[in-house]
């Protein structure tokens, strides 16, 4: 059991017992076997601070907060070190840090050979440990011994064998009457205290042991305060216009975005309008921008807040991982029952294309037997001679896919053609546009979404010619689009999630500026959920943003990035908690398990993040 990590039987013991010469003393705990103890250092260490605390004689403390124990342990590193642990012995859960206090600056805490003793935590578990009868007697004897400076060390050796035996055996044996619940992993890994943490208030010790807390004692509670807007509305929405000549149709401008009350703009949103605005006219024009971040920080509502700032219409396509170069840029449906187009091998395709489907991109190349992405990026200069019958050494995959495109549209082209002097009038089909190319056709902002989850990662690399400034496109139907001046591409992808490709490199090579998303400040997050809910608690709704950021801090660490954890889970759970009246009941079924699928992980969650905020309901007898 991992939890047996925290009882150090490897290193010399600290004084007075260092000179013994053996750690096996011939007494035994209520919970032991009736033979013999070993004295473990981890508790020497952890029963010396306690007793130290409690006599004012070093720096550190000992409290309680509900099911919460909290230690301020005070190594012996340097002067401003400090081992900060909170214990829940309901759950067993636990959290630790190494904090500097001079600094302010929080380091992993790892229980084991490579890592620390486990003193710190058995000294928050001190208030625990001492809800025994037998362990909190022979603390008292223990003490005793201390303050009178040992002058039976073999009697002091006894006592103190009896509380190593008693925290052992209590915290190993889960059969034991006074079981002692304690959760660390196998590697010695325990969940870290970090700032956001110590600054929400929630575990201040409402008792306090032994010592005095100042570094628990000085936090403050994170509440839903009115946040500092740094631009208002009014001063922000079209106030960057990348032509100011310009006059919108009232459909146009039924597409411009309207920002609602409670949002506040992000200086990354600022910014990318200062660079559109500043840049036109210039050689080169800022119109291509990225923004990456875990789901639900906010990126699409992001993309929205710049085509106000801009005065654009806003368009969006969202990508899947089936999504191919012509979906983005539209399909042509020729009528297949149609007039002949006086071929017969061209009539013949049409019956082949009609049974496949349809007269579409992929089918066309299927028909054609195209080279697909795979073998563009893998030799793109074999790929190309293929395709062209010319050597071209340097060929890109970009390339590979211009001349693609190029046969695709032909031959599309040539399947709509009629036989003239067999029809009274022209073959008719339907281009379907999609609002990708609307957007950079007539000048739009059009937001990108997840292009990172396509399978074929070479697919946006067909769209370069349309990210450059002055780039162009030929549609299936023969048109060739170029790009409008004003046109402005937002991509927006999580990252680390799931699902989740890299950005291909020509791609981001492209973008003008990429600004990484985070979770807004916890006092934004705060308002904006009270914004969006009606919710009126702003201390239920200040604890709730505590949870989702340490939520999403422990899933960062901890490598689960199968779900999310943001704004939305966060609004979820609250509008599920003013239905259930159950903070706890609605966060597992919202915030919890939009986080992680996996069951071991979701435990975690719930006992680490989750319950020493907001602790399960006692369930009344029945």
């Amino acid at each position: 059991m991992s939890s047996i990590k925290i009882f150090d039987y490897s290193r010399t013991l600290p004084s007075p017992f260092d000179t013994l010469k053996s750690k096996k003393i011939k007494v035994s705990s209520t919970y032991g076997d009736g033979t013999e103890a070993t004295l473990s250092g981890s508790v020497i260490k952890a029963v010396h601070s306690m007793i130290r605390y409690m006599e004012a004689m070093s720096e550190g403390a000992v409290g309680t907060r509900d099911n919460l124990c909290i230690a301020e342990y005070k190594s012996a590193v340097s002067p401003d070190a400090y081992h900060l642990v909170i214990y829940n012995k309901a759950s067993g859960a636990l959290m630790a840090s190494v904090y500097d206090k001079s600094v302010e600056t929080f380091e992993q805490y790892l229980v084991g050979k490579n890592g620390r003793d486990g003193a710190a935590i058995l000294t928050a578990m001190m208030p625990a440990l001492l809800e025994d009868e037998e362990f909190n007697s022979h603390f008292l004897s223990y003490k005793d011994h201390m303050d009178n400076g040992y002058p039976d060390l073999n009697a002091a050796a006894e006592d103190m064998a009896m509380l190593c035996d008693n925290a052992y055996r209590r915290v190993k044996d889960e059969t034991c009457a006074a079981h002692l619940k304690v959760s660390i992993d196998k590697a010695g890994n325990v969940l870290n205290i970090s700032s956001t943490q110590l600054d929400s208030g929630n575990y201040e010790p409402t008792d306090v042991v032994a010592g005095e807390f100042t570094i628990f004692a000085s936090t403050t509670r994170v509440t839903a305060k009115k946040a500092v807007e740094t631009v208002a509305h009014s001063d922000f929405v079209g106030k960057y216009p990348l032509d100011p000549s310009r006059k919108l149709s009232a459909l146009e401008q039924s597409l411009v975005p309207q920002l609602p009350s409670w949002y506040i703009i992000p200086e990354e949103v600022v910014d990318i309008c200062k660079h559109a605005s500043i840049t036109t006219g210039k050689p080169t024009q800022m119109r291509n921008f990225l923004l990456r971040g875990p789901a639900g920080t906010g990126k699409t509502m992001g993309a929205k807040a710049i085509a106000a700032g801009l005065n654009l219409p806003y368009m969006k396509y969202t990508c899947s991982a089936g999504t191919e170069i012509f979906d983005l840029v539209g399909q042509v449906f020729p009528d297949t029952d149609g007039p002949s187009t006086g071929d017969a091998d061209l009539d013949q395709q049409r019956e082949q294309l009609k049974e496949m489907g349809g007269i579409t991109y992929e089918n066309v190349k299927k028909l054609m037997g195209l080279p697909d992405l795979d073998d563009m990026d893998y030799d793109p200069a074999g790929t190309y001679q293929k395709l062209s019958g010319m050597e071209k050494p340097d060929a890109t995959s970009q390339d590979c896919m211009s001349l693609v495109m190029e046969m695709v549209t032909n031959k599309l082209q040539q399947l709509c053609k009629v036989q003239p002097e067999s029809s009274d009038g022209r073959q008719t089909f339907t281009y379907i546009e999609t609002d990708f190319i609307r957007a950079l056709k007539h000048g739009y902002l059009v937001e990108l979404q997840e292009p990172t989850t396509i399978i074929q990662p070479g697919v946006l690399v067909g769209l370069n010619s349309l990210l450059e400034q002055k780039g162009s496109i030929t549609l299936p139907t023969g048109e060739v689009i170029h790009r409008h001046p004003d046109a402005v591409v937002v991509v927006t992808t999580n990252v680390s999630y799931e699902g989740c490709r890299g950005v291909n490199q020509s791609v981001l090579d492209r973008m003008n500026l990429t600004q990484d998303i985070e979770l807004p400040e916890p006092e934004i997050m705060a308002q904006r959920a009270m914004s969006i809910t009606g919710c009126e608690d702003d201390v239920l709704v200040g604890r709730m943003v505590q949870v989702v950021c340490d939520m999403a801090d422990y899933c960062r660490k901890n490598g689960i990035s199968d779900g999310n954890c943001g704004m939305r889970s966060l609004i979820d759970w609250i509008m599920s908690t003013e239905i259930t009246g159950d903070p706890y009941t609605s966060a597992r079924y919202t915030i919890v398990s939009k986080a992680t699928s996996d069951e071991e992980d979701r435990s975690a969650l719930l006992t680490t993040v989750l319950e020493p905020i907001f602790a399960p309901k006692q369930k009344k007898a029945v």
